[in-house]
């Protein structure tokens, strides 16, 4: 964990470095896929939640979890197959990295990352 500076345009700008971003969710779906099979289903997701997310997931309750996964599903389940592929999971990852950049803003706000999370990836390109 790290102590870093970022703001809306840091966020912005690494999501939409197609190369990095791609890299990074790609990197990110590998490793969520423990079965190898390419698509991330929810039991797969839900046995790994603590790989999928911050410190603030954890502390939800079985019930609220579940009905995130029931949200993520229903809107980025593209096809309907109750898996979430990689292109889905792309577009999942895409569309929340711009909302929390949304709500971060232009101001710069001090935040604890995650070493491996996709804020601290935009840091380090940010600081490259």
């Amino acid at each position: 964990m790290s102590l870093e500076f970022i703001d809306s345009q840091i966020v912005t700008e690494f999501v939409n470095d197609s190369k990095a971003f791609e890299k990074w969710a790609s990197e990110k779906f590998r490793a969520l896929d423990a079965d190898g099979k390419g698509v991330l289903s929810r039991d797969e997701l839900q046995r790994r939640s603590g790989k999928l997310s911050s410190a603030e997931f954890e502390l939800q309750s079985p019930d609220e979890i579940s009905d995130l996964y029931d949200v993520l599903f229903s809107k980025f389940d593209a096809n309907g197959s109750g898996t979430i592929d990689l292109q889905e999971f792309m577009a999942l990852t895409k569309e929340i990295m711009l909302a929390k950049a949304r709500g971060i803003g232009n101001s710069p706000i001090c935040i604890i990352l995650q070493g491996d999370s996709l804020l601290m990836r935009a840091v380090q390109r940010a600081n490259a």
